[in-house]
């Protein structure tokens, strides 16, 4: 009995070591999965194992977190909501436990129809250009699986000699040499297994007619540039043959002899500049550019695109602006010291000044002083109103006369006297006439450097 025990029990234990191990996959898994773009798809992980075990998901290497918006892992596997084209590649989802790990690995694709890529190339459906001239036109798609591009003119298909095609450029149809029968409709047919689209563009192929080049568009167009900076103009010349666009700029007046040579337009010299490359547009027309690098003063002006052939030349003018440089230092201010005046102003104006002083002094010293008094008339004898003379010397009588005619006529009123008094002559009387003027000047200088001179005059009657 106790045998048969021992037997049983070493059986169970032998049995539960057996089921605990690695996880390992339990279901058939299809490793390639397909789904629509825009739509959801769920993919298991059909795992098991004792202890159970931990899964995790990876794509193209990169562990899916939560992060990942779209994604959500499950217990069952990963769900994968609103499918984009970057979804497609390789998943694998990896469980591992205490014995080992195992990975269940997919390949998911991402079914998409046609679409165009380029939409803005295609706007312009009708398109008319000149005999001899090229077209392009584009239908570039994108699909998975990648789709497939047919060429129809008018509804028939166009052979591949006609089309060109080339594995690169399957997706642009070129033609060349355009001719009158090439006029039609060209239509470009795109499709996968999923879905179709096409578009229609309607070519018409003109006549052409011998005539001079024109300028179309708006250009040039007057430019403003910064010192130093660099700028350009653009010339577009529809042409029947490749023109000769060539860029002028006009010779100021008075700078002629800067230049080896100029040429004469409209009246006016100019000079020509060198010019670059001319390109050839799909649509017939022929573009220039001028490059203006490190642009100064001497830059600005009028200049010319011209452009010429066998029938002729046109021409149109824009003016370039350079503005100054904000670098040049601005010009010194003038100083406004009193030491840039002249010495002859610094000495004069004191000197006026002193002079009208003194002036105004003297005459109100004049008007302030008495009348002078004249002696009584005598009898027999009437001075003549030059002798009119003052009595005995007084310092308040000062007249407009001189000294010396103040003291010959004080003699002539003596003589008189004597001759009415019957006396003999008697000494001589000399009038004395008090004159005290002092002047005195000084000069006073302050750290400034300016330079005050004041001169004082007193008279004294």
């Amino acid at each position: 009995m106790e045998l048969s025990f021992a037997l049983f029990f070493l059986g169970i234990v032998a049995f539960s070591d057996s089921a605990r191990g690695p996880p390992r996959i339990s279901d058939k898994v299809i490793h390639r999965q397909s789904v629509r773009l825009g739509r959801t798809i769920k993919l298991l992980c059909p795992v098991e194992g004792d202890p159970p075990p931990l899964t995790m998901w990876m794509k193209d290497g990169r562990t899916i977190h939560s992060g990942w918006t779209r994604f959500r892992v499950l217990q069952q596997g990963l769900k994968i909501k609103e499918v984009e084209s970057e979804d497609a590649g390789t998943y694998i989802c990896k469980a591992t436990n205490g014995f080992g790990s195992a990975n269940v690995n997919y390949t998911l694709i991402v079914i998409a129809r046609p679409r165009f890529t380029q939409p803005a190339k295609m706007r312009r459906r009708v398109i008319a250009r000149p005999v001899g001239s090229s077209i392009r036109l584009k239908c570039v798609a994108s699909g998975n699986p990648r789709p497939d591009i047919t060429w129809l003119k008018d509804s028939r298909p166009l052979s591949p000699p006609e089309t060109g095609e080339n594995r690169k450029k399957k997706w642009t149809l070129n033609l060349k040499n355009l001719k009158p029968e090439d006029s039609g409709k060209y239509t470009c047919r795109v499709s996968n297994r999923v879905g179709e689209i096409n578009a229609t563009y309607k070519v018409e192929v003109i006549q052409r007619t011998r005539s001079k080049p024109v300028l179309t568009g708006t250009h040039p167009v007057n430019t403003t540039v910064d010192y130093g900076g660099t700028t350009s103009f653009q010339c577009k010349v529809r042409s029947d043959v490749k023109p000769v666009i060539q860029w002028l700029k006009r010779v100021e007046y008075g700078s002629e002899g800067k230049y080896n040579s100029t040429i004469d337009v409209g009246g006016q010299k100019f000079v020509v500049l060198p010019t670059g490359e001319v390109w050839s547009r799909p649509d017939g027309s022929y573009l220039n550019k001028l490059m203006i690098a490190r642009a100064r003063e001497e830059d600005a002006g009028m200049y010319i695109c011209l452009g010429a052939n066998t029938m002729g030349y046109s021409f149109r003018s824009a003016f370039l602006t350079v503005l100054p440089d904000l670098k040049l230092p601005s010009p010194p201010a003038a100083p406004t010291s009193a030491s840039s005046l002249p010495w002859p102003v610094v000495i004069g104006i004191p000197a006026g000044a002193v002079f009208i002083l003194g002036t105004v002094l003297l005459w109100l010293c004049q008007t302030k002083k008495k009348p002078c008094s004249s002696p009584p008339p005598g009898p027999a004898h009437r001075p003549a109103p030059r002798e009119r003379a003052c009595g005995p010397p007084d310092k308040d009588c000062i007249s407009s006369i001189n000294y010396d005619e103040y003291v010959v006529a004080g003699q002539q009123q003596q003589q008189q006297q004597q001759q009415l008094l019957g006396q003999a002559p008697g000494p001589k009387i000399y009038s004395k006439l008090y004159t005290d003027i002092h002047t005195h000047s000084h000069t006073h200088s302050h750290v400034e450097g300016k330079v005050h001179q004041h001169q004082h005059i007193h008279y004294q009657c």
